[in-house]
């Protein structure tokens, strides 16, 4: 097989979450340690930060990554959807796995792999686990994938673990309140392992103190750590990204990183690990903008920051997939903007119909188009140089959009 047919093969073999949803979702370690064992315990060979929350975890991950480089550590980084090519889950100094690497891992792995029947993202993780040993990282930034204590890449000893913030995603998967999504997110926290809270409610704190507690386990709340360097210039300019910002430095002088490379690496994440999607601005006159934000918690952020624009007209290319809460998201759309509603190439995608009739039933104006590219196109054909056309709703529809502009 070649790379495209490999990953063809990846994708259509195993159950990948971000095409069925809950039917790929696999509670549970036994085939990950399975795999683990097989391969040779190979995150054993390295450090490791573990980086869970609802939303920011893909931010601070790229973050802490760029600011380890920085220091002159080789920095494994392992993080998912990825929005364009596959082999952007995993990177090492920012550059990405080799596609041959994928070629060879499924070809000498897949016989003893595929009795296994794993996940998309079990079998993923533990192709980034061995890649990362064999390339002799220093450390490695770890994202989970969803939730914390039941992910599978919980099998991991950090030397940190880091939760970002706590909202209500996967619910079906995490719980219906707070305190239970917060109890599975707090399962990264190790024995005697530092632990960083990002953001905390009144329902979560009491969770995130009781199993650090248990776990003996240093516990740091970023809102109220001591970090200096708050006049640090970031690269991610979202407004939500300052709280992403709290974390990350807090996180880093936990750590012990030097100032310098702190600044650096926060001055330089997009350039050193490939990161997109976060505000990004792809053109000007008119400004073109697109962001992953996909659920309440980030659409709160991204509302604001859209009713701020300065510009003659806000355009919006819009749509969402169907485990997100779209009624509440879409009560948060400027009422102003003209909409192109869409879906992304995924059988997740919620018809660009279904997202209409919600559309006008708040009173939004819009019309319908069945790919990105055409809503897209539509967008910038029918704009003034002083527009601001903005993409997303979905990390699909910026998937789509980058894989057609970018």
């Amino acid at each position: 097989m070649n790379y495209q047919e490999t990953v063809e093969y990846l994708f259509n073999s195993t159950p990948v979450f971000e095409h069925v949803g809950a039917s790929a979702y696999k509670p549970g370690l036994q085939t990950t340690e399975a795999l683990d064992e097989h391969f040779g315990h190979p995150h054993r060979k390295y450090k490791t930060i573990h980086v869970a929350g609802t939303n920011g975890k893909g931010s601070v991950s790229h973050t802490l990554a760029a600011i380890l480089q920085s220091a002159g550590y080789r920095v494994g980084l392992y993080t998912s959807p990825h929005l364009v090519d596959f082999r952007e889950r995993i990177r090492i100094n920012g550059v990405c796995i080799s596609e041959q690497y994928v070629i060879d891992f499924v070809e000498k792995e897949r016989h003893f792999f595929e009795p296994l029947h794993p996940s998309f993202f079990e079998l993923t993780t533990a192709l980034a686990f061995k890649y990362f040993a064999e390339q002799q990282v220093d450390i490695a930034v770890i994202e989970v994938g969803l939730g914390g204590r039941l992910d599978c890449t919980n099998i991991i000893s950090p030397i940190l673990s880091i939760i970002t913030n706590i909202s209500f995603d996967h619910t079906q998967f995490l719980g219906n309140t707070l305190e239970e999504i917060a109890g599975e997110k707090a399962g990264i926290i190790k024995a005697n392992v530092p632990a960083v809270v990002g953001e905390y409610t009144e329902q979560t704190r009491p969770v995130f103190e009781r199993t650090a507690r248990e776990k003996r386990a240093p516990l740091y709340f970023a809102e109220e750590f001591d970090a200096q360097l708050q006049d640090v210039e970031y690269e991610l300019t979202g407004s939500y990204q300052q709280k992403n910002k709290q974390t990350v430095i807090c996180a880093a002088m936990l750590l012990g990183l030097k100032g310098e490379h702190i600044r650096e690496g926060m001055a330089n994440v997009c350039e050193y690990t490939g990161l997109m999607g976060r505000w990004q601005t792809m053109q000007e006159r008119p400004t073109v903008v697109c962001d992953t934000g996909h659920n309440v918690a980030g659409w709160e952020y991204l509302s604001k920051m859209l009713a701020r624009q300065d510009c003659k007209q806000l355009r919006i290319v819009f749509g969402m997939v169907d485990d997100k809460d779209i009624q509440e998201v879409m009560k948060m759309l400027p009422r102003e903007a003209v909409y192109y509603f869409t879906k992304a190439s995924t059988k997740r995608a919620i018809p660009e119909t279904e997202v209409k009739r919600i559309g006008d039933h708040i009173g939004l104006q819009s019309r319908v188009f069945t790919t990105v590219e055409q809503a897209f196109r539509k967008a910038q054909e029918e704009a003034a140089a002083e527009d601001f056309i903005f993409v997303g709703g979905s990390s699909y529809i910026v998937a789509d959009f980058l894989a057609a502009f970018g």
